[in-house]
């Protein structure tokens, strides 16, 4: 019977998550890098973002299904309550769930973070994305025309975008993933997206 988890991503994952991301860069427009990432380089990325961003992973049977994460929306200080997100899903398990559970996980681990925006850029035409993060509430802000050269031709980005709780006057800085690690709710939120596995 096989299992799966959602848990944080950690250098240890750098290999397979690169594995997932390389032909996205190497074959479509759906991300604007040109050259994928080297597996350090992807190690890289995940130790940086460590303690400020979750980065999630869906494993089944011990293999990396996908994986989710969150970045800077911007780097000046009035930003700093606003994410942009990405998700990517291996090949073999597309249409199982496994990008709606990851969201649904990260939205919540977010949320007890104190973030209060998420945006997501999707590179058009690409009905299947739009279909997944509208499903989840995003709601569309404006498009980006032409915005990147690649693969020969120009593209579009379209910007998603999804209010993650209510927002207050005075919003406190976002906490640190390890001060919500310590919190009651932090495996609720961690587990939240696996009703929408599918077997």
């Amino acid at each position: 019977m096989s299992s799966s988890v959602i848990r944080l991503a950690g250098a240890h994952d750098a290999a397979q998550i690169q594995a997932i991301y390389a032909p996205a860069v190497i074959h479509t427009p759906a991300t604007f890098e040109t050259e994928p990432p080297t597996v350090e380089e992807m190690r890289q990325r995940i130790s940086i973002a460590e303690n400020q961003f979750p980065w999630l992973i869906c494993e089944k049977d011990g293999e990396v299904a996908g994986y989710v994460y969150a970045s800077s929306h911007r780097a000046r200080v009035a930003y700093m309550w606003s994410v942009e997100v990405s998700v990517y899903i291996h090949p073999r398990h597309q249409r199982s769930g496994i990008g709606k559970a990851l969201y649904s996980s990260l939205f919540r681990i977010l949320t007890l973070q104190g973030f209060y925006n998420a945006y997501a850029g999707i590179t058009l035409p690409n009905p299947a994305s739009v279909g997944l993060h509208e499903s989840l509430g995003f709601r569309p802000v404006g498009v980006y025309e032409a915005v990147g050269y690649k693969m020969g031709a120009w593209h579009s980005v379209g910007w998603w975008s999804l209010a993650l709780q209510e927002r207050f006057a005075a919003p406190t800085p976002p906490l640190s993933l390890d001060a919500i690690i310590e919190l009651p709710d932090w495996i609720v939120a961690l587990n939240a997206g696996l009703p929408f596995l599918k077997p």
